[in-house]
């Protein structure tokens, strides 16, 4: 089974659901989302194996939220996934996929249901 984590090893969640991965003894495929970016097409995969929206996805308390006036309820899905591809901060973390399936690790124990 493949099985991947987009990763921000400075998040409390994001460590603690790769700690939870790796005591179940699966090893990960570590990907430091900040480093390595999803570009647009990515994240719409993401967002669908996932099954929620892109505002579903966004981190609302980062200053990039702000100053790109993303709480715009009138914004579609394209403008919210162009904005996380360019801020990648802005996306939730830490998402876990495996099985075609994702999930968002918060709590950590969420990603479990997708093994």
């Amino acid at each position: 089974m493949s099985v991947t984590i987009y990763h921000n090893p400075r998040c409390s969640k994001s460590r603690e659901t790769l700690a939870l991965l790796q005591d179940r003894g699966i090893e990960p495929e570590i990907v430091e989302y900040l480093e390595t970016p999803l570009d647009e097409a990515g994240l719409r995969d993401l967002i669908a194996r996932l099954g929620i929206s892109a505002r579903d996805l966004l981190r609302t308390g980062e200053a990039e939220y702000k100053a790109l006036g993303l709480a715009d309820k009138s914004l579609d899905e394209a403008t919210l996934v162009a904005a996380m591809a360019a801020h990648p901060k802005l996306m939730q973390r830490p998402v876990v996929t495996a099985n075609g399936k994702a999930a968002l690790g918060r709590p950590p124990e969420a990603v479990l249901d997708i093994l």
